[in-house]
């Protein structure tokens, strides 16, 4: 149990760092809609995080292995994700001097609170750069060998940490909007310009990590 969820650890981190979904849910807070567009936002992130790594969890318990000792398949799997992740992480690399703003983000002021919902899980769910990581968690957590207890308790705790920042703004926020304020629009502002450089870095470490984890299982 206690490899398994270090082995989280890192790829939980690296879905927490993901600057788009801060980015969204700062301006949901900063809109017409505040409260309950935000609300909704981290509502849907957590529960595409928690599905996904369900699922993952579920379909990797074929692969087999033990907690020490993964399986031939999971670590194959893994250096599959961790090539996929360092060139994801080349690609986003590529893309640094893009500043501009994805279209969606231009119509965040007229989200109802259950469309932000759709969002937060398409960008958590569905979004290939944190999808590899939910998925390289799954796979970690259903080729662990855990107990069903065990494997609920690693999906919980990766889901926990893998939102903390989406849902420490939006709590952060309600419970102290005047202080935050200003804070959060200066860091908006940071991660729009710098959301490919901070993307990169954050997807190369994870892959490193993944692949790491790959080879050391073969």
């Amino acid at each position: 149990m206690g490899s398994v969820l270090g082995g989280l650890l890192p790829l939980a981190v690296g879905v927490a760092l993901s600057p788009i979904p801060i980015i969204a849910a700062i301006l949901m807070i900063l809109s017409k809609n505040a409260g309950g567009a935000a609300k909704g936002f981290a509502a849907g992130w957590v529960l595409g995080i928690l599905v996904v790594t369900s699922v993952l969890t579920l379909l990797a318990g074929s692969l087999g292995g033990t907690d020490s000792e993964p399986s031939t398949a999971a670590s194959i799997v893994k250096l599959i994700l961790g090539v996929a992740l360092v060139v994801l992480a080349v690609i986003q690399w590529q893309e640094r001097s893009q500043t501009e703003v994805p279209g969606w983000m231009t119509a965040i002021d007229t989200l109802t609170p259950v469309k932000a919902m759709g969002l937060g899980v398409l960008l958590s769910a569905v979004n290939p750069k944190n999808l590899l990581l939910c998925v390289a968690a799954g796979v970690a957590i259903g080729s662990g060998g855990l107990s069903a207890g065990d494997e609920l308790i690693a999906i919980g705790v990766f889901t926990l940490l893998a939102s903390a920042t989406v849902l420490a703004v939006v709590i952060g926020y309600t419970v102290a909007a005047g202080e935050l304020g200003p804070a959060l629009g200066e860091l908006r502002s940071w991660l729009q310009l710098n959301n490919h450089a901070v993307m990169a870095i954050v997807l190369l470490i994870m892959g490193a990590v993944v692949i790491g984890k790959g080879i050391g299982g073969l």
